[in-house]
């Protein structure tokens, strides 16, 4: 049995998605230990959101900078309203989307139960409601708000099914609950709430025309320093990034490249890319962005020094698609 409070575990447990299993994921994280479990978006590290130690081991687990805040995910919107002050605005995109893949970045409510660690230091705290009935079941478990970034290493692809989770951390956690592949496929949209108009920090998997539907205007881009201070996850300008290099909105392949299609139409040369996945034939974004890390990862796996993405298109969710890939291309 692995002991929950290592930093080391002897061995990483697969856990199934059933009482037994919940329960046990569970009982590890009150015990300040690390488990994996699925969110709609994709799998989440998952600590004790109020244990500096367990947050801790989150860190250093996923070689993550300590200056990048956590999000706290919560089993429902009365949870999250203890944690955090909601102004108006917030307020109506909890209401909107939550159980659902929106996180949004709040003040922190004096006494909030959310460390000092998850919140990077900050007066903010970035809260959520998953959707996924495993989450929401092990949340309502654990009793208290549980720190889960994506369960990778650092500025890797993030996982959508317990086998990538074991690839990147088999060993540096004490178990991941299976709960298949996860249904979005790219990380929650980040919205900061902070006074003003809200600033949407990172597209995700709900779209920007949904935001401006419930609110009423566009929201703000993020500020020019969040990427060096960070007010919310996933703002790094390297991150998601396979081995390989990434080459975006190709025209023609280069030889010995992979190639990452999306819809019908083939980038001139395709014939000699090494290995060739397609996000979605029929030029879905949906399907296109449930797909994209475990496709990232494939291709990867195929030895290629570089990945040649043909261009998509910014709509709806291929403004989180492109997004991702825009930070996997980045200088690293």
């Amino acid at each position: 049995m692995n002991d929950p409070g290592s930093t080391v575990p002897a061995a990483t447990r697969r856990l199934a998605p059933d009482a037994a299993g919940l329960g046990e994921a569970a009982a590890l994280l009150r015990a300040g230990g690390l488990v994996a479990f699925p969110t709609e978006t994709v799998y989440g590290l998952g600590a004790d959101a109020t244990d500096a130690r367990a947050v801790a081991r989150i860190f250093a687990a996923k070689d993550r900078p300590r200056f990048n805040p956590l999000i706290a995910h919560l089993p429902d919107t009365a949870a999250a309203l203890a944690e955090g002050l909601f102004d108006d605005p917030a307020r109506r995109l909890a209401e909107a989307f939550w159980p659902g893949p929106l996180t949004l970045v709040v003040p922190a409510r004096p006494g909030t139960g959310v460390c000092d660690l998850a919140r990077a230091g900050l007066p903010s705290v970035a809260l959520r409601v998953p959707a996924h009935p495993l989450a929401r079941d092990l949340l309502d478990r654990v009793g208290g708000p549980v720190a889960a970034p994506s369960a990778n290493r650092s500025g890797r692809v993030s996982p959508t099914r317990a086998d990538h989770v074991l690839a990147d951390l088999a060993g540096r956690i004490a178990a991941v609950l299976d709960g298949g592949d996860t249904p979005v496929g790219v990380e929650s949209t980040v919205v900061a709430c902070l006074g003003g108009t809200p600033r949407l920090l990172r597209p995700g998997g709900t779209t920007r025309a949904a935001l401006r539907a419930v609110l009423g205007f566009e929201p703000d881009g993020p500020a020019a320093d969040d990427a060096d201070r960070p007010a919310g996850p996933g703002l790094l300008a390297s991150h998601y990034a396979p081995r390989a290099r990434v080459r975006l909105d190709i025209v023609s392949l280069e030889p010995g490249e992979a190639l990452l299609l999306f819809g019908a139409g083939q980038p001139e040369g395709h014939a000699r890319a090494c290995a060739t996945l397609n996000l979605s034939p029929a030029g879905d974004p949906a399907e296109a962005a449930s797909r994209l890390f475990g496709v990232l990862r494939d291709l990867d796996a195929s030895g290629a020094a570089t990945i040649a993405v043909v261009p998509i298109p910014a709509d709806g969710l291929g403004e989180a698609i492109r997004d991702r890939l825009a930070r996997a291309a980045a200088p690293r």
